[in-house]
């Protein structure tokens, strides 16, 4: 075969850019492949600046049309630019990946383009469909339409096969994002200036918590009380640093800052690269967090994970003991915090935690697979063999 197959990768937000990019960067490896990254331009530069975290950039660049503030307005404009940036010139596979609203336009287009598609993280289920709103009506739309599902764990597969999914067309691959987060904690500070607060930050040697919150389902109240709840903590713990690390979104983001500012062990550095917020959370004793994604990485570490949602998709974590479903009132985070904090050696540095459990996320041999299994559904190349089912090592 003379011709290198057009695998374009539609990438609209951050986590899709994390989670994507050592897919990307095994399918350059191909002799059969040639990975063409589409960016939506769904979270904007933030996208650009990740992709070249892992030394990758956008070979087509969508722009949102002004004034798409709904969901629905958010939709429609993704597929109206998607179905042009599949189609010029036409690509033989679409990869999309996990639940956002440029992943589910991205399948959406190229299903009607008769372009098949793979589904990164596919088969997450809550068994709610309103929440998370509305990332679990996209996965369970994404997957009615794709062609290939690469499963991140065993647990996703069995979800796949409940809803009828052939499984000749399941590969369980492991979760791609322990493939980056792992790559990018191990990158040197590039040297900012000793003046900013990530400098500053990277080099104090006080235990430290990460906290993040974003979900649509959380924005108002929520959000306020988890700000409020780490206030209270970090008023308790005075040695301990406290780093929260900012959403794009000025309106999630002032919801939580409000109640954490002025305090001398609350950082507030904005926005954080991700190779640097992947050090930070290597060297973390706890993440309070509502995001997916954090679940995963922080398993990757062995950092326990206070999730601030009622419900969560990634039950392998709770399953495990490395994370625990705490909701969003104040008490009941600051009560499982304080719990972290009472285990013997909570409160040691990452170099002198315990490292115990397995990763139940993935072996960092994900992106492989992944390649491979676009080459095995185009006939360029044999299945892969899926993760076994007892991955990962004691640590």
């Amino acid at each position: 075969m003379n011709e290198r197959q057009r695998i374009a990768v539609i990438v609209g937000t951050r986590p899709e850019a994390i989670k994507l990019a050592p897919v990307v960067q095994e399918l350059k490896r191909k002799r059969w492949a040639l990975p063409v990254v589409v960016t939506t331009g769904q979270h904007g530069a933030v996208v650009r600046d990740t992709l070249a975290c892992f030394g990758l950039r956008a070979q087509t660049e969508l722009t949102l049309p002004p004034g798409a503030h709904s969901i629905t307005e958010l939709t429609a404009g993704l597929l109206r630019g998607l179905d042009k940036g599949l189609n010029t010139p036409a690509a033989h596979a679409v990869v999309v990946q996990g639940d956002t609203s440029s992943a589910l336009a991205g399948a959406m287009a190229g299903f009607f383009s008769s372009i098949p598609v793979v589904h990164v993280e596919a088969g997450l289920r809550s068994a709610d469909l309103r929440s998370p709103f509305p990332e679990e009506a996209h996965r369970r739309m994404i997957a009615e339409v794709s062609d290939l599902h690469l499963a991140p764990t065993h647990t996703a597969q069995r979800n796949l096969l409940a809803q009828a999914v052939a499984a000749e067309r399941i590969v369980v691959t492991g979760n791609t994002v322990i493939d980056a987060v792992v790559s990018a904690s191990r990158r040197p500070p590039a040297g900012p200036e000793p003046a900013s607060p990530l400098h500053r930050i990277e080099r104090d040697s006080a235990p430290l918590v990460l906290v993040t919150a974003h979900r649509r389902e959380n924005w108002g109240a929520p959000i306020r009380r988890i700000g409020q709840a780490v206030a209270i903590l970090s008023q308790q713990y005075p040695d301990v640093s406290f780093v929260v690390a900012a959403h794009m979104n000025p309106v999630v983001r002032t919801a939580i800052e409000d109640s954490l500012r002025d305090r001398a062990n609350v950082h507030l550095p904005g926005p954080i690269p991700y190779d640097t917020f992947a050090r930070l959370l290597a060297r973390s004793i706890l993440a309070i967090t509502d995001s997916g994604g954090i679940q995963e990485e922080a398993a990757a570490f062995g950092v326990p994970v206070l999730v601030t949602r009622d419900n969560t998709e990634r039950t392998e974590g709770i399953d495990s003991g490395l994370a625990r479903l705490v909701g969003t009132q104040e008490s009941e985070i600051v009560a499982a915090a304080e719990k972290e904090f009472a285990r013997e050696g909570a409160l040691l540095g990452a170099a002198d935690r315990p490292l115990v459990r397995r990763n139940p996320y993935g072996d960092g041999r994900a992106a492989g697979r992944c390649a491979d299994a676009c080459g095995w559904l185009l006939g360029l190349a044999p299945r892969p063999s899926d993760i076994p089912m007892d991955f990962g090592k004691e640590e």
